[in-house]
This record gives C-alpha cells, structure tokens and sequence, in this order.
C-alpha cells in the first residue's frame, strides 16, 4: 500500500477549508490502495517524510513567506531525507490574504533543492476562497493520490 503524506499549517478557517477538500480528494471513487497520513508541520518529521511514498503540503503565505511551521518543517527533514526522497512525487497549496508569490518560491526552491518532483499543478489562492479553489484542492488531492496508485 502507497503512503501519502499530507503536511499542513492550518491556521485559519480558509486555509482549514482548503485542507479539507484536499483531504476529500484523496479519497476520491477509484483511489485505492493509497493510506493517507496527515501531519501538521510542526509535528512531521523526517521519518514520516522517509515512510510517504508522496506527499502533499500546505501552508499559508504570512509576510511574503511560508508559514514559520511549515519552513521549520523543511530545516527538520532537509538534510535527513535530501539523498533518500530525490524524485518523490508531491503537490502543494497556498493561501494567502493578497499575494502568495514568495511562499510559491520558497516551496519551489526548497522542493528543487530536494529534488522532489510536483506531479500536480500548485493551488494558490488569494483572499476568500471561491468554489473552484476548493475545486482545485480537491483535484489536488486527487491527483497525487491517483498517481500512487500507478
């Protein structure tokens, strides 16, 4: 059975719904053999991250960045899982209030740097989340799972 590994700070009701419609997705009709195991970003660790087959992560973008949570999540599991998960397959979101651009660059940088490979197009939404966002979070989740499957 595939793991996947959802990693999420979760702060806000928006970010909270957004989580929750990529949750949903995961257990979309036809995903099967995909055990998916949540894990906040201060919780997460290395070894969660060496025993996921994928994972997906979420983070708001406070102050231009990442989520302090999320950050210390990538300096916990950086070094430990950077020779062992080149090539893992993973997908992300983003919330933020009015612009998101500097939390996109550090998840894309630092995922480069781990050389995981984004086998989902990024959800990024700004301001109150509409229908298709929580749309597209759900396909999100979706479709990484359904990649595991494969």
């Amino acid at each position: 059975m595939a793991t996947l590994l959802i990693v999420h700070h979760t702060p806000s009701p928006n970010c909270q719904a957004l989580f929750e419609a990529v949750v949903s997705g995961t257990a979309a009709d036809g995903i099967e053999g995909v055990r998916v195991v949540r894990r906040a970003a201060l919780a997460a660790t290395a070894s969660d991250v060496l025993a996921a087959d994928g994972v997906l992560l979420g983070t708001p973008a406070n102050l231009g960045y990442i989520s302090g949570a999320l950050k210390h999540f990538f300096d916990q599991i950086y070094y430990p899982c950077l020779d062992t998960t080149r090539g893992r397959p993973f997908g992300y979101w983003v919330h933020g209030g009015n612009d998101v651009t500097g939390a996109v660059r550090a998840i894309e940088s630092i995922t480069t740097g781990l050389g995981w490979r984004r086998t989902a197009d990024a959800v990024t939404v700004t301001g109150e989340p509409a229908k298709a966002d929580v749309e597209a979070c759900w396909e999100l989740g979706a479709t990484v799972a359904a990649g595991l499957t494969v």
